[in-house]
């Protein structure tokens, strides 16, 4: 019913940026918040940065100041601009967008990989 595509991810040296993309389609009516999470090898996956359907923002402690998530509506995607990348933001990025038609349900791209060399 939703589709989630991820574009973006690569390698880079620390200190570098890099922007990702998820562009959703399919069955979009009541889209609420979307987000970017993230997981490292052995790791849980965890919140990266979010984003609600007016475009207010949440951030994990570790990124802040570092990423930006926007959202452009009418493109139906979401981005997440990524500066002053550590080894340590190094993990496979995922996209997820949530629901409500009646109830919640929540949608997961399948990943893009960000590699950050020291």
């Amino acid at each position: 019913q939703v589709q989630l595509v991820e574009s973006g991810g690569g390698l880079v040296q620390a200190g570098g940026s890099l922007r990702l993309s998820c562009a959703a389609s399919g069955r979009l009516s009541s889209m609420n918040a979307m987000g970017w999470y993230r997981q490292a090898p052995g790791s849980q996956r965890e919140l990266v940065a979010t984003i609600s359907s007016g475009r207010t923002t949440n951030y994990a402690d570790s990124v802040k100041g570092r990423f930006t998530i926007s959202r452009d509506n009418a493109k139906n995607t979401v981005y997440l601009q990524m500066n002053n990348l550590k080894p340590d933001d190094t993990a496979v990025y995922y996209c997820r967008a949530d629901f409500w038609w009646g109830s919640s349900s929540v949608y997961w791209g399948q990943g893009t990989q960000v590699t950050v060399s020291s």
